[in-house]
């Protein structure tokens, strides 16, 4: 028996009993399973993004009864203010360097792992111990580094007759220190992507184009980096949002210090909030944080992803 009548150039007319009645059961047994995620993603993902956007046009400090509601000064004084254009120039610095290094480096390790030299599975995994351990943690171990009386950078800045910066307390020398820090620990989880990228390349193609007469760094150049773009567009994306969420480090070894040279956008949320009791400033840099992160993102996928090989 059809289950539709259709006539000629025109829709549907008649649906049957029958095929009503498991079109039902089809949308409530998707209702039944699709419900409870979509309620966890409303309440902790959407929910404070919207909360946090009402924050951002009130004036609060943790300890008055309620918010007091201020419109968009927050945004006027933010944006009028030098110091809050100085956080978003180093978090600019931040988010390039680390991304940039962490691919550049991380390929060139994948590159390394892949021709399967003797000890190179007990290399890949210190390599990607880092990524595995708490921020807080590496971040007090490179604090013991960069002692400038009894770190091990010491030992090696007197090893060549010079003498060790002082790393985290010279205004000069406390975002290079953190940088490392966060490419030291970023770039081990980088690596072993992209050899699980190089792993699952077709041999093949490769084996084509040596047959040709590629040489190794025609292979990389020409076959290895176009095959990898998925995987760069991946990882771009997300060790973008880790660069500019990036906090643990930063409140371990700097404080956002000496004199806001450390001091990014993700700290600058934090700091305005709890150190400060700014609550609606911090929201409205939280909220500007949030549209960068939307556009770079909308960005990447606009026009990077074209670029990307399938």
């Amino acid at each position: 028996m059809p289950d539709l009548v259709v006539s000629r150039g025109r829709p549907a007319q008649r649906v049957s009993t029958a095929y009503r009645k498991r079109y039902r059961r089809g949308v409530a047994l998707f209702a039944l399973f699709a419900f409870p995620n979509l309620a966890l993603i409303a309440v902790f993902a959407y929910w404070p993004v919207l909360e946090n956007i009402y924050l951002s046009l009130t004036s609060w400090d943790f300890i008055s009864p309620a918010p007091l509601f201020i419109g968009l000064d927050n945004y006027i004084q933010m944006f009028t203010s030098g110091t809050f254009f100085d956080v978003l120039r180093i978090t600019l610095v931040w988010v390039v360097v680390v991304v940039g290094v962490c691919l550049v480096l991380g390929v060139a390790l994948a590159s390394l792992f892949s021709m399967k030299l003797p000890g190179t599975t007990v290399v890949t995994g210190i390599v990607f111990t880092p990524h595995v351990i708490a921020g807080a943690a590496i971040a007090a171990v490179w604090l013991f580094i960069f002692d400038q009386n009894y770190g091990l950078a010491r030992v090696a800045f007197n090893a060549v007759g010079l003498s060790s910066p002082a790393w985290t307390t010279d205004a000069s020398w406390a975002l290079p220190a953190l940088l490392i820090v966060s490419i030291w620990k970023g770039v081990g989880f980088v690596s072993i992507v992209y050899l699980a990228g190089m792993q699952g390349m077709p041999s093949d193609v490769l084996e084509a184009a040596r047959l040709d007469g590629a040489n190794r760094w025609q292979l990389f150049r020409r076959i290895t980096l176009p095959l990898l773009s998925p995987t760069t567009f991946f990882l771009v994306i997300t060790q973008t949002i880790s660069a500019f969420q990036a906090f643990d480090i930063i409140a371990v070894m700097t404080g956002g210090g000496p004199a806001s040279a450390t001091t990014t956008l993700s700290w600058f949320i934090y700091d305005q909030a709890f150190n400060r009791s700014n609550v609606g400033y911090s929201a409205a840099a939280g909220t500007v944080m949030f549209v960068i992160l939307m556009g770079i993102t909308f960005l990447q996928f606009r026009f990077v992803e074209r670029k990307v090989h399938y």
